[in-house]
């Protein structure tokens, strides 16, 4: 299945499935915030000029690190001893000038050492010691200039297959020099080199294969000095580019150790006698290609390059030929005895060549014909060629030809063709039992032909029961009925890939809501039509095990989350260019197994968090070339981009502006985050520190003013009462509310009330007596002080410990302030010293604002306080009469 990966950015690296590409980016260190879990690093074309052992400290996964074109001259001991993974480890084109020992410390696992083009003149014996598994090692173009220093090389690499140092100087080649154990050397490149002696004394190469020798840009003079034809018996392919011998006998001599093996020779830009070197090398028997670029050819006739009319006569009794190609010629016709004597071909290609028919007897004898290409042509008629006769045919090319229906039978006798390509023709009609005998048939393709409804409406499909996979897209087929009574691929239920379009029918493209119906095993389907205006919301019911989605390039404005319902399986989705205006359809869409989603080319300019979130599988999003908005709107968006490991957004650097006009081409990544997060954080923590700041100020409050907030309390209370009672003020239903403590019951009963009510006959409110039952006690006492001319407080030290007297005090107190006669009388039973007072400020400013007398305790004047207070309790007193503030002492 297509898998769509992505690239998004972080720091100087942009991070595409596991890879850390952070070339061109100006580099004199390693960067740091690469994720651990990367498999590769690209830190090529940087200006590195040393690296060591802390710059590789974290990547347990890695396999690939490519260091090339930087200026590292210096390698640290142990740099790469934690890159446990590493296989592939590239230097190429730096300055390294000396390789010393355990340089490669830790790479038991590196498989591939890239050194070429740098100045290595060294190499110390040790260096390799840790390269066990190496099997690849460049060193071209450096400047080792003796074979001698590969010893060590070759001592510790016992893997080693490919050597290639081309480019180093090296005048002379001695086996011996480098090892005289066998090593296990398949390829090596010694060209380039100023070689003047090539010599193997012993079977050191037993399994060489490849050997380049060559030298294209200089002259070799080269002395062969290979002693036993033996020694590279294995060899396969040998270039000799360049490279002279002395005579013709060395040139023999050395073809001659190649005799038995030999199949490329490469002989380009020779300077010796190159018909001479033709001659010899063709009389190699195993020889079967031969290269000779850049020779300057003059003998070869140009007739040798005409394509062929017909199928030339020299091929017809090739009875072991097994491949055969004929493509790109002139070939019209195929006559019954063109392949009549190939029985054993499995091969034929024919493609672009202007055959128009076919016949019966075309292959007629190629029964063990596997693959058949007839592409490019002007076939317009089959002529019964596939009928019968190619039993083992698997691959049938037809494509890109002038055929226009397909008749009865046609394929009637391929019975183990796989692979049908009908693309590209003109074909209109398809007869209901075309594709009968086609029963091992798993691929079909029949795109770009001019197919109708009505061609694959008539069953013809239904006999193709192992079809996989099947191609209708870009042909002329429209439906004008949202519903098929006859579905066409009722009987495919193994087909797994489906490829349609549907044009336009009345101005639209309609979509029927069965026309997939019967393919219960499909698991990917494409349909990017530009046609399609809307999907009906059941149109996948019948494909529950889709897992690929393509319908791109329609205009489906409107997508309901109800079509997607059935397909809980859906791993890849694309709705490229399909002008959707948003996204939002997918948060109710329940595609929880989504892991790749395309949007590329719409109109949406938002992606909410929502949208995000209702992906749990997203690993791979596409959405360039959308008209994205830079404010706060896509903050978190822009935010996530950063911050998430698990999707990768493609090209998330190159997303775009649009919107606001300010800000139109910018890059979404540039957007200021900072100035849209609105921090919950620490709008707890002063909410928290808030609530303990308050919380302590009570507590604080509550310890050390308890008093005075109580007092503000009665205040508020008596302000509540007066402001009722002062718009209802009637005539006063008492001379006197009595204000006392219980304690002081007796001197009440005894001494007040005889005197004021039964002498002078005043109407005393007493709480006892005159409160109502039931009602509120605060309510009792205000009814009372508004309800009296005048309120007597019979103050003592149990009084002022008292909570109601107090509450009847200060609302009384308030009634005082209020008014412009006196409406308080204070009677003090005992001295009462001023510090008991404190609580009570509002009575100390009624104390100080005039004098009062202080009678004596003698009862001889107590006379006198009577008298003194039936004057006060008068209702003709005036604002500038002295307020009377009696004190009596109570006997004992």
């Amino acid at each position: 299945e297509y898998e769509q990966e992505k690239i998004f950015c972080r720091a100087n690296c942009y991070i595409y499935n596991d890879k850390a590409f952070c070339s061109k980016q100006k580099l004199s260190q390693i960067p740091t915030g690469i994720p651990p879990s990367v498999k590769s690093i690209d830190l090529s074309l940087n200006a590195f000029r040393k690296i060591q052992v802390l710059n590789f400290t974290n990547f347990p996964n890695l396999t690939t690190l490519n260091l090339k074109h930087n200026s590292i001259s210096y390698i640290g001991k142990g740099t790469f001893s934690q890159l446990l993974s590493l296989n592939l480890l590239i230097l190429n084109t730096n300055k390294i000038e000396h390789l010393e020992d355990d340089v490669f410390d830790g790479l038991f696992n590196l498989t591939e050492l890239l050194l070429g083009f740098n100045r290595i003149q060294t190499v110390a014996p040790n260096a390799f010691r840790s390269l066990s598994s190496l099997k690849i090692l460049e060193l071209s173009k450096n400047q080792l200039q003796s074979i001698g220093l590969l010893c060590g090389i070759i001592q510790h690499t016992p893997q080693l297959k490919n050597l290639q140092i081309r480019g180093n100087g090296i005048k002379t080649f001695k086996s011996n020099d480098l090892t005289n154990s066998s090593i296990g050397i398949t390829y090596l490149d010694l060209s380039e080199n100023p070689l003047e002696t090539f010599e193997v004394s012993a079977a050191v190469f037993p399994m060489l294969s490849s050997l380049n020798l060559g030298s294209p840009s200089r002259k070799l003079n080269l002395t062969w000095a290979v002693q036993k034809q033996t020694v590279l018996e294995n060899v396969t392919t040998l270039e000799l580019t360049g490279v002279q011998l002395s005579s013709g006998s060395e040139w023999t001599r050395l073809f001659s150790s190649f005799n038995s093996s030999l199949t490329f020779l490469k002989l380009n830009c020779m300077k010796y006698k190159l018909r001479f070197l033709i001659s010899v090398s063709c009389s190699i028997p195993t020889v079967s290609q031969l290269q000779l670029q850049s020779n300057k050819l003059t003998f070869i006739s140009s007739s040798l390059f005409q394509k062929l009319p017909s199928v030339p006569f020299a091929t017809r009794n090739l009875r072991s030929l097994q491949k055969l190609d004929l493509s790109f010629n002139l070939i019209k016709t195929l006559e019954c005895q063109d392949f009549a004597q190939l029985t054993n071909l499995t091969q034929l290609n024919l493609q672009w060549n202007n055959l128009t028919a076919l016949n019966k007897c075309s292959f007629v004898t190629l029964s063990k014909l596997e693959i058949l290409k007839l592409q490019g042509n002007l076939i317009t008629k089959l002529g019964g060629a596939f009928t019968k006769n190619l039993p083992s045919l698997k691959s049938l090319l037809l494509n890109h030809n002038k055929l226009t229906a397909i008749g009865k039978h046609d394929f009637r006798g391929l019975y183990s063709l796989q692979n049908l390509s009908l693309s590209e023709n003109q074909i209109q009609t398809l007869d209901k039992s075309c594709f009968s005998g086609l029963k091992s048939l798993t691929y079909l393709q029949l795109q770009m032909n001019n197919l109708r409804k009505e061609s694959i409406g008539n069953n013809c499909l239904r006999k193709l029961v192992k079809l996989r996979r099947l191609d209708l897209s870009s042909n002329h087929i429209k439906y004008q009925s949202s519903r098929l009574k006859v579905p066409p691929f009722m009987n495919l239920s193994n087909l797994e890939t489906l490829m349609f379009s549907v044009q336009r029918a009345r101005g639209k493209g309609l979509f029927p809501s069965n026309l997939l119906q019967g393919l219960t095993n499909l698991k990917t389907f494409t349909c990017n039509t530009n046609f399609i205006a809307s999907l009906p919301y059941d149109s996948f019911t019948y494909t529950p095990h889709l897992t690929s989605l393509d319908i791109s390039a329609n205009e489906l404005l409107d997508i309901t989350p109800q079509l997607f319902a059935p397909l809980r399986k859906l791993r890849h989705l694309r709705i490229n260019n399909i002008h959707a205006h948003s996204l939002h359809f997918l948060i109710d869409a329940n595609l929880t197994e989504l892991h790749e989603l395309e949007a590329k080319k719409n109109a949406f300019s938002v992606i909410s968090e929502d949208i995000v979130r209702s992906l749990p599988s997203l690993s791979v999003l596409g959405l360039q070339f959308n008209r994205f908005t830079c404010d706060c709107d896509n903050s978190w968006f822009v935010q996530w981009i950063k911050d998430n490991n698990q999707t990768e957004v493609e090209d998330a650097d190159n997303l775009r502006c649009n919107y606001p006009p300010q800000s139109m081409g910018k890059k979404l990544l540039h957007l200021n985050v900072q100035s849209c997060i609105l921090d919950v954080g620490f709008i707890c923590f002063i909410s928290t520190a808030c609530t303990n700041i308050l919380i302590l100020l009570v507590t604080f409050i509550y310890h050390f003013s308890r008093f005075q907030l109580i007092y503000a309390y009665y205040i508020f209370l008596a302000w509540l009462f007066d402001y009722k009672n002062r718009q209802k003020r009637a005539e006063s239903q008492y001379d006197a509310f009595i204000s006392y403590n219980t304690n002081d019951e007796a001197w009440v009963y005894r001494e007040l009330v005889p005197r004021l009510e039964k002498e002078q006959g005043w109407r005393l409110c007493l709480h006892h007596r005159d409160f109502l039952p039931g009602k509120p006690i605060v309510e009792n006492i205000a009814d009372a002080i508004y309800g009296s001319r005048k309120t007597i407080c019979v103050i003592s030290r149990r009084y002022l410990q008292s909570e109601w007297c107090s509450k009847e005090m200060q609302l009384a107190s308030f009634r005082l302030f209020d008014e412009r006669e006196d409406v308080l009388i204070l009677v003090f039973l005992e001295d009462i010293p001023s510090s008991h007072l404190s609580p009570y400020y509002r009575m100390k400013r009624v104390l100080k604002k005039r004098t009062y007398l202080r009678w004596p305790r003698p009862s001889e004047q107590q006379p006198l306080f009577w008298e003194k207070l039936r004057q006060a309790l008068r209702s003709i007193s005036t604002a500038e009469e002295d307020r009377l503030l009696l004190t009596v002492a109570q006997s004992s």
